[in-house]
């Protein structure tokens, strides 16, 4: 399909050379900055500039972290007395924010600060509606080094930082430790999904007479989940939905192993697909696994104890294949407007370190579940109380950079979810299915990204 280019080449090259309107061409929000991108300033001149006494942080509130982003401006009013920071509701989820910010780039008034997921950040940065934050940082004397170094380089391109991370993730795999007991497996995450397959039947028949009972597993709700979680399966195939640009999602691995979750939920009987939330099915003892973020695992565990429920985590399972890597991050980072005035974006700037500093990423992990983002963030008193959050930190090493497919083309992870609801929701056929996926996504590269590519 195309020459390899590799990630880094592609980041360094992108800033300069892929328009907005390239990237906005496909499904999703445009984020169309409408050249209206204000003037960075070098360090030096940061210096005379003096933080705005207000400005805006918008939010889906993650992990249903609303209370928490309360305490952490509080405490950031409190360490700076002089900057209000008023939170705004963007949404339920990251593609509402997405859309909203959109939509305020059209009038005078944009937010300062915005949540951005991994999959609409990218757009943000190589439209000019957010700010590279390099200067700034100094301005306020943080270096991205007091970050944790796979997570803070997930925000750089053409040579400058974007963001910094913020309620980052990776899928766990949770699991009802007394279904687990009833059929007689271990009680345990799986090391494989064909572990799995052959506890399967036993921990759905063993629980089948249980009120409301549905499945041995639950795959998540595919808007939002398919294109992030099934890489995990597709991986540890070997397979994926691309290899840098070549889209490899109907590749005979890929094939294989999409064809596996047809057979779970069709063929075999044991998994289904959740209408709306995997963990929630969890909670209700309808189903006995699922894959879901690791932001939810302090409410799952709460949830769990209440209803006197044993629910465990562990890595997501590998493949025939690969047993590791197999495990992608997610999650979101904050972002700069730059349609804003200098005096704003430094107050913001003082507003995003603070509230992704050691101290502050540790009490969001404790109230979520999602990973500590600075380097020096002490977890010690979370695991103290949540041995399971060590699984958390433990799998961040075994981590893989997502698919290009999902986080680079524009309106990917929507042709994703497209074709995993006719494979999973459908029974269409597989290969057919994913033949015209590779079509889709082989049509956005080749009209939207790679005449925009320098050789």
């Amino acid at each position: 399909m195309s020459t390899p280019l590799s990630r880094k080449q592609f980041l360094s090259l992108a800033g300069a050379s892929v328009g907005a309107a390239a990237l906005a061409a496909c499904a999703g929000p445009s984020t169309d900055g409408s050249g209206t991108a204000a003037k960075e300033l070098a360090a030096s001149d940061w210096s005379t500039v003096k933080p705005a006494s207000s400005i805006s942080f918008m939010s889906s509130h993650p992990g249903k972290s609303r209370e928490t982003e309360l305490k952490l401006i509080e405490a950031f009013h409190a360490a700076n007395p002089d900057i209000t920071v008023n939170l705004i509701t963007g949404g339920s989820n990251y593609e509402e924010v997405a859309q909203k910010f959109q939509t305020a780039q059209a009038g005078s008034e944009v937010p300062d600060v915005v949540v951005a997921s991994d999959v609409w950040w990218f757009r943000y940065a190589v439209s000019g509606a957010i700010l590279s934050i390099d200067e700034l940082l100094k301005a306020v004397k943080v270096s991205t080094s007091d970050y944790a170094a796979g997570l803070i380089s997930d925000y750089k391109h053409d040579n400058k930082q974007w963001a910094v991370p913020y309620a980052r993730s990776t899928p766990l795999f949770y699991f009802n430790k007394d279904h687990f007991k009833a059929a007689g497996v271990p009680e345990q995450a799986p090391a494989t999904w064909s572990e799995f397959a052959e506890w399967a039947p036993r921990i759905k028949s063993a629980n089948a007479s249980a009120p409301g009972y549905q499945n041995a597993y639950q795959y998540p709700a595919i808007a939002g989940y398919a294109g992030w979680t099934l890489q995990n399966v597709l991986w540890g195939q070997g397979g994926g939905w691309s290899k840098e640009w070549d889209i490899t999602a109907n590749s005979e691995a890929s094939v294989a192993a999409m064809q596996w979750v047809q057979d779970s939920i069709v063929k075999n009987a044991w998994a289904g697909v959740s209408s709306k939330n995997a963990i929630t099915d969890l909670q209700a003892g309808a189903v006995s696994a699922t894959i879901s973020s690791s932001a939810d695992l302090t409410a799952t565990l709460k949830a769990a104890k209440e209803a006197n429920m044993r629910i465990g985590v562990g890595f997501l399972p590998g493949g025939s294949v690969s047993a590791s890597p197999v495990c992608p991050t997610g999650g979101s980072g904050l972002v700069i407007a730059s349609k804003t005035t200098p005096e704003r974006q430094l107050a913001a700037a003082k507003f995003i370190t603070f509230v992704t500093n050691a101290q502050s990423t540790a009490t969001l992990s404790a109230a979520t579940g999602y990973m500590p983002v600075a380097k020096d963030a002490d977890i010690s008193a979370i695991v103290a109380q949540t041995p399971e959050f060590a699984t958390v930190v433990d799998q961040l090493k075994v981590t893989r950079t997502q698919d290009f497919a999902r986080t680079f083309l524009p309106g990917g992870d929507q042709e994703l979810a497209k074709a995993a609801t006719k494979i999973m929701n459908e029974k269409a056929d597989v290969k057919a299915t994913l033949t015209d996926l590779k079509g889709a996504l082989e049509g956005i590269y080749t009209k939207d990204v790679k005449p925009k590519l320098k050789a």
